[in-house]
């Protein structure tokens, strides 16, 4: 379980968090909505513990990431990981090099050991699949489209299989049958690791697709939070604006 408590961050004069508290429960997933600014990637920052705060607590099983750094800040993020808005792959490594990077460099966060190259290898080529990248192996990242380059972060994250799985704006950029496809692998990727997952996005579609409970941040605080069928009914100028965004449920395909 996450617990975030009174959370607070200022940029030079602007207050992005201010005093935010939430609670995001084990095994399910959370979608973070807002605007552009409103402080959704900043939320996640300091979840995984790039981004400290200027008060206030983030526990994460019972650990506040807040006060740790150095090599216990990683022991207690080992368990984590971030899909970013970019896929953040690496331009001078093959898809098979990104995806296996983080066992490559650590331990497993599982078992605490290395891993054998034969088996980091078995695992690439699993995560490829299950994303829809098999055969993309030894390709380089800008010889992939950017629904592509998203679905190889993705498959980073499977081969190490996280607890925690954090995802920031998975869908900006990308066309509406792409956003579909990493909507649906977002869902696909949940059940299968069984993982506890933290959605921030700007796309409601993308938000009734995926998410457990949806949540506004507005203001540096979450101002609504609800299962789906619960929120899409609270009366807010804000939701208003993004239900009028869709023609239909986007459940309707799952």
């Amino acid at each position: 379980m996450i617990k975030i408590r009174g959370l607070h961050k200022r940029f030079k004069k602007a207050e992005v968090l201010s005093g935010l508290d939430i609670d995001i429960l084990e095994g399910e997933t959370i979608v973070i909505l807002g605007p552009s600014g409103a402080g959704k990637s900043v939320l996640l920052k300091h979840i995984i513990g790039i981004t400290k705060p200027d008060y206030g607590s983030v526990e994460v099983d019972d650990l506040n990431i807040a006060e740790l750094s150095g090599p216990n800040l990683l022991r207690a993020v080992k368990s984590m990981g971030m899909l970013f808005q970019g896929a953040a792959l690496f331009d001078s490594m093959t898809i098979a090099e990104n995806t296996g990077f983080y066992l490559t460099e650590h331990d497993d966060p599982k078992t605490g050991k290395r891993v054998p190259q034969k088996e980091i290898s078995d695992r690439v080529d699993e995560a490829l699949e299950m994303v829809g990248l098999q055969g993309t192996q030894d390709k380089m990242p800008n010889e992939l489209s950017g629904g592509m380059r998203k679905r190889a972060g993705l498959a980073r994250l499977i081969v190490y299989r996280p607890k925690i799985l954090l995802y920031d704006e998975p869908t900006t950029g990308l066309d509406p049958i792409t956003s579909m496809q990493i909507n649906e692998l977002i869902v696909k990727t949940q059940k299968e690791l069984k993982a506890t997952s933290v959605v921030v996005t700007h796309d409601i579609s993308s938000a009734l697709y995926v998410g457990d409970r949806l949540a506004l941040l507005r203001d540096g605080q979450i101002a609504h939070i609800g299962k789906p069928d619960d929120f899409i009914k609270i009366d807010d100028p804000i939701i208003e604006f993004l239900k009028k965004s869709i023609s239909q449920d986007p459940r309707n395909f799952r």
